[in-house]
């Protein structure tokens, strides 16, 4: 027992410690870009997908506007086929750089849900399951309506059958997206670009609620089955 706890023991797990601490934060930064390359992958990977997916729930219904083109698709395979065909391969990919500024949704939550549960903790010790739970709606609602005109964008991008200028519709691009919010203004006011945006809220916002509550309270079971329960307060 003296040996383990020896005056060299303990030079050996300063060091240890101080070198993790040094190592994890050189390469805290590229953890950080890991893992929005991977939500960039996912996005890329999986954009294909959300578009035959948005033109197949989309196929029947009736539109005013004019500049939809309609489609006719027998099924997935068909739906690839038919857009590998009249709108080149890259049409897959529409409404990809919108889905890319989403990947964001997920920081703006959680920075806000940190934020407001530190300035509750100012005022009491601990958070109950009923602070939890809101802050947890609040924050989902306040990342959800920021992001929520680039998710009416995303959309009609990848139903993509507007008809509008091909050599600007790749992947989505910048001057497509500006031009989709600004003709969306013009046409609708401003709330034009929330439209949907009430069943968006009930769709993640209990969602989102719930995943934090659960995850404090697993949080907490996990430090007091560690014998860690008061070095967190929630």
């Amino acid at each position: 027992m003296a040996s383990v706890l020896s005056y060299e023991s303990l030079v050996h797990a300063v060091a240890g410690a101080v070198g993790s601490v040094t190592a994890m934060t050189v390469f805290f930064p590229l953890d950080t870009a890991r893992l929005r390359l991977q939500g960039v992958v996912n996005v890329l990977l999986t954009t294909p997908l959300w578009v035959v997916n948005t033109r197949l729930k989309l196929q029947g219904a009736k539109f005013r506007n004019e500049d939809i083109v309609p489609t006719n698709y027998k099924g997935i395979i068909d739906a690839f086929h038919q857009i590998i065909r009249d709108e080149g391969i890259l049409a897959l990919w529409n409404g990809t750089f919108p889905s890319l500024l989403l990947v964001f949704n997920p920081a703006i939550q959680f920075m806000f849900y940190e934020g407001l549960k530190r300035q509750v903790l100012k005022k009491r010790m601990k958070l109950s399951s009923l602070d939890v739970f809101i802050i947890g709606a609040v924050s989902k609602a306040i990342a959800t309506t920021v992001t929520y005109p680039m998710q009416t964008v995303q959309s009609i991008l990848r139903f993509g059958r507007h008809r509008l200028n091909p050599e600007n519709r790749t992947l989505g691009s910048l001057r497509n997206v500006l031009y989709l919010l600004h003709q969306r203004v013009k046409r609708f006011g401003i709330m034009g670009l929330y439209k949907g945006l009430e069943a968006k809220l009930l769709q993640t916002v209990l969602t989102a609620a719930l995943m934090f509550l659960v995850y404090e309270k697993l949080t907490a079971a996990t430090l007091t089955v560690m014998g860690l329960k008061n070095a967190r307060q929630h």
